[in-house]
């Protein structure tokens, strides 16, 4: 029997993102696994969920019960299905998984039942200050063989409004809903329009509306026939999903800030969306995540994982994957990696003319260079863009 060693938790920000990897070492030389624990905004707390909690309860235990270990890890502390331990689940699941792998000298997809395609279509960010940058920016993706483009016009929540503020408003990340709405359907008229309908467009909400205000941005974009509309409400207001389907018919992907099955679970059952998009390490990993794709399938729910910048290689690999194998595998969100990535990082998916190809090695295929990594040690910050105020300064979801 292969036991578990020692559980450690690897902060690193190469790209001046701080990404957490869980490495598992065992009680046979040179094998260990990689999972991915990357909660950016709260790193120094998986940390130490991981190394002060998570291995004094791991050390010693077989490798190989991958799902007796994830059941373990999520009830032993009573308090569960919150980001920060769901995150330390992950990062401990992803690296078993990865062991798994190595030592059946498989690729986790193979593990996984076997390739359904070669890739995963991804799409990619588009955004920018003017409709021409925005235009730019999506004919440089389509020159590269991308076909599914998020577009969005000035970040989340659209152009900033510091300067209709109340005098002596507090510091923060301020945006106007209605304004917002109007310009975000301005730029993807003006890019479906100019582009034409053989590209698929995309657009995040990033749950910037009330629900009402949800509700009809949903409808006026409509006749733009979307890829999919992302993130259209916040996790608190998910009954909505039903006001939304009775009114129009467009595509609708959430799931982002999900942490616990009770929330995405009658969104699937119910069929009020049509793609299923968690950050996989903040639902606890991979063990977690094939059962969400699995339940998704039943129901005719695609899915698309989440891939942001604060998602690990070690995660991008995963989510990969996990696409490769799933029936109802629908895209891959992919922000692409800073150049410093690959100092840390090797094995690394790659993306070609649109569609990202992970590697062919036992496990999940992504090492980390410890000594690099430390060289990219982890940058304390107060996030300002998670401080979302409305024009009268008031605290808005981010």
């Amino acid at each position: 029997m292969i036991t578990i060693r020692s559980v450690r938790a690897i902060v690193t920000a190469p790209g001046a993102i701080n990404l957490v990897v869980v490495k598992v070492e065992t009680s046979e030389p040179d094998l260990y696994g990689l999972g991915c624990a990357t909660f950016t905004q709260r790193y120094a707390a998986v940390k130490a969920a991981v190394e002060e909690h998570l291995a004094p309860l791991l050390v010693g235990r077989d490798v190989g019960r991958i799902e007796e270990l994830q059941q373990l890890m999520m009830v032993h502390g009573y308090w569960r299905n919150g980001p920060v331990l769901n995150n330390a689940i992950s990062g401990v699941d992803q690296a078993l998984w990865d062991i798994k792998g190595k030592v059946a000298a498989m690729p986790l997809y193979d593990l996984l039942g076997g390739k359904m395609r070669e890739a995963a279509a991804v799409y990619r960010h588009a955004d920018g200050p003017s409709l021409t940058a925005v235009e730019d920016r999506v004919r440089a993706f389509i020159d590269d063989g991308v076909r599914h483009v998020r577009v969005q016009f000035g970040g989340y929540g659209g152009v900033a409004c510091e300067g209709v503020v109340p005098v002596g408003a507090l510091p923060g990340s301020y945006y106007h809903p209605r304004r917002y709405t109007r310009d975000a359907l301005r730029a993807l008229e003006h890019i479906r329009t100019t582009v034409g309908d053989d590209i698929e467009l995309l657009h995040d909400v990033h749950e910037r509306l009330r629900p009402a205000e949800a509700v009809e941005f949903a409808k006026e974009v409509e006749p733009l026939r979307l890829y999919f509309l992302e993130d259209l409400l916040a996790p608190e207001d998910i009954d909505w999903f039903e006001n939304v389907r009775s009114v129009c018919a467009t595509p609708l992907a959430m799931g982002e800030l999900f942490c616990h099955p009770r929330e995405w679970i009658p969104l699937i059952a119910n069929r009020r969306i049509d793609f299923i998009r968690m950050h996989i390490s903040m639902i606890g990993g991979l063990t977690p995540a094939r059962k969400v794709a699995a339940c998704a399938e039943q129901f005719g729910v695609r899915t698309a994982w989440h891939g942001p910048g604060d998602v690990s290689p070690v995660g991008h690999a995963i989510n990969v994957h996990l696409d490769l194998v799933s029936p109802n595998f629908g895209i891959q969100e992919w922000s692409g990696f800073a150049p410093e990535i690959s100092d840390v990082f090797s094995g690394l998916p790659e993306v070609r003319r649109g569609y990202v190809y992970v590697s062919d090695t036992p496990g999940h295929g992504v090492d980390i260079d410890e000594a690099a990594a430390a060289s990219y040690p982890p940058i304390p910050r107060v996030d300002t863009w998670t401080q979302a105020r409305l024009p009268d300064g008031s605290i808005s979801r981010p």
